[in-house]
């Protein structure tokens, strides 16, 4: 039956859109929507001149076909009995005749009241589908509110069919978990129990673990720390000691687990199973605080990247929803399997996230190019998070990066103008911290961004002298530095909050300058700043020309080019100190005459 506004419709026509009811559900099931329902539903629309509205269920049967004036369509109540947080199951896509691929504002406020899985709209130009595009909802705002996100305008050959079901899934999923975190933190909050497994930091290790749970958001209402050899293969901590939590958890009314360590998807699904609630390992605890500190367009495609390469292999683990692969008569058969599709479908978003990465890469190679054509000095602040790098920085360079006594509070790097004792102009630049057991999926996306560290011309590694792990954290960003390739750059030691302990000890007494410092109550800055003049001092040695009066132009290429530290008018002419790499300075010298001299190993022209 069509439904809607069928007046002065010609049985003709109504027949042909019933035929819609026999649309091939197999393509459907695996295509947001085929050309073969296109097509008809386009040439159809602009024949009758009005809108088409059909949905479509997750298994591709045609639920509905509805028709509308011009302009509007009159939207069917489908909504299955579902959750009250779950997509309806069904797909909208109608037709918008002589019109352009716009979802309108009542078309968001249906989707929203609907929860379709998506609504679609296909612009009808001469018979002809000439446009697609869709929104889904994708979320939940802190008030319960649905987030939509929009997908196209896509050409008609380049509507990415797989990936759209794929969203959707994923959004579904995303749904879910938002509205139970939003009914746990309207109820009680995340009440979090930690377990972990004592391999030589006894409970260091999950007093580090509560301090990331608390920064993500849960209340941390118990810390287990096993003794055992290593990790039980099926459950991480053994099925004894699973059992164990899990009715500690009971009692205690705790409703997730955060482990200390990394697991495979198997051991979270187990654990899941015993425990009766949700578990989380270390790795995506961090991963969820990256994607709240995340603030830059660079920054959330580094987290991104790192979620989808931490879930990839775990995606057998994610329900039925993503696997669908069974055993044994009926379930063999062509095509390919769910998990395959959904494995598939990340590899490509992984690889689109890469080639985007590159060519952020490419911007700030430039950047860096610049900056060594001007040859400026390049300072990189490293070393564990919370040990107060922003905080130096703002007391270096009065500035104001993002302050707060947690950890990760900063993941964006940020470069300020330092001026140094002496007139030098450098860039300071704060990175992201370092951590125990830090991600290797981090690694590897955040690898452009710390390689901040391999490109500048001093390290200055700030440690917190106050913390009781002091050395293991310099061991641990130390580790990280050598394979970046930054090991061997040279470095100044910051000990940070001297203020805060009297025991300093002398055990930081490495192969580097070491200062104490405090840089909240800005105590030995002084002491700082001459320590880095005097280290780039001896890397970047000035260059003293005497420029004769006529040559103006070379003059001013100069002060374009190089970093001038001072300039003074004698009877002789113009005598500059300037920081000058390489290629400029044997230009300048070639145009005054002088024999150039032998270039220095390893000297490079930028």
């Amino acid at each position: 039956m069509i439904h809607g506004n069928t007046a002065g419709i010609r049985d003709a026509w109504l027949e042909q859109l019933e035929e819609f009811y026999n649309a091939d559900k197999e393509t459907l099931r695996h295509e947001f929507l085929s050309r073969e329902l296109m097509e008809p539903l386009a040439r159809i629309s602009s024949k009758i001149n009005r809108e088409i509205s059909v949905y479509i269920a997750r298994d591709g049967m045609i639920m509905d076909v509805s028709l509308g004036t011009f302009d509007r369509v009159e939207l069917t109540d489908l909504r299955l009995r579902r959750g009250a947080r779950r997509l309806s199951g069904i797909r909208c896509v109608h037709t918008h005749p002589n019109g352009a691929p716009v979802l309108s504002d009542v078309d968001i406020r249906t989707l929203k009241r609907m929860r379709f899985d998506a609504m679609a709209c296909i612009s009808v130009q001469d018979e002809t589908a000439t446009g697609f595009s869709c929104a889904m909802l994708s979320g939940l705002d802190e008030s319960g509110e649905y987030e939509v996100t929009e997908y196209g305008p896509y050409r008609i050959g380049d509507i990415p069919q797989e990936e759209l079901l794929y969203e959707i899934r994923s959004h579904e999923q995303t749904i879910s978990q938002a509205a139970r975190l939003l009914s746990s933190r309207q109820d009680q909050g995340q009440r979090a129990i930690l377990v972990g497994i004592d391999q030589g930091r006894g409970m260091d290790s999950l007093e580090e673990l509560a301090r990331l749970a608390e920064t993500a958001g849960a209340e941390v209402l118990h810390m287990e720390l096993q003794k055992r050899s290593g990790m039980d293969a099926a459950t991480y901590i053994g099925q004894g000691k699973a059992q164990e939590m899990s009715m500690l958890r009971q009692v205690i009314d705790a409703n997730l687990v955060i482990t200390d360590d990394e697991l495979t998807g198997a051991q979270l699904r187990n654990l899941e199973s015993v425990l009766g609630c949700p578990v989380v390992d270390r790795t995506g605890l961090i991963l969820d605080i990256f994607a709240q500190r995340a603030t830059t367009y660079e920054g959330k495609l580094q987290v991104e990247l790192a979620q989808y390469k931490y879930r990839l292999p775990r995606l057998a683990g994610q329900g039925t929803a993503l696997s669908r692969q069974g055993g044994g008569i009926g379930t063999r058969g062509p095509g390919e399997t769910q998990l395959e599709t959904d494995r598939r479908v990340i590899y490509r978003r992984i690889h689109d996230l890469e080639e985007e990465m590159k060519r952020l890469e490419k911007h700030r190679d430039l950047q860096r190019r610049h900056r060594a054509r001007n040859r400026i000095p390049v300072i990189a602040l490293v070393g564990y998070t919370n040990a107060g790098k922003s905080t130096l920085l703002n007391a270096l360079t009065q500035g104001d990066a993002f302050v707060e006594d947690k950890l990760f509070a900063t993941l964006d790097p940020l470069a300020k103008r330092l001026e140094l004792p002496g007139g030098v102009v450098t860039v300071l630049v704060d990175t992201v911290g370092f951590i125990h057991k830090l991600p290797h999926e981090l690694v590897d996306a955040f690898r452009s961004t710390l390689e901040e560290a391999l490109y500048a011309d001093l390290l200055v590694h700030v440690v917190d002298a106050s913390s009781q792990e002091a050395r293991l954290q310099f061991e641990v960003a130390e580790t990280v530095l050598q394979e970046l390739g930054a090991g061997t750059k040279p470095r100044i030691l910051a000990l940070n909050k001297c203020d805060l302990t009297d025991d300093v000890s002398d055990v930081f007494a490495e192969n580097m300058p070491t200062v104490r410092i405090s840089a909240a109550r800005r105590i030995g800055l002084d002491g700082l700043l001459n320590e880095i003049a005097d280290q780039l001092s001896r890397r970047i040695e000035p260059e003293h020309w005497i420029i004769p009066y006529e040559m103006g132009s070379l003059q001013s290429m100069i002060h374009e080019r190089c970093q001038v530290l001072e300039t003074s008018y004698e009877e002789d002419g113009v005598h500059i100190t300037a920081i000058a790499n390489a290629a400029m300075s044997l230009r300048v010298r070639m145009a005054l005459g002088e024999a150039p001299d032998e270039p220095a190993d390893g000297q490079e022209e930028f």
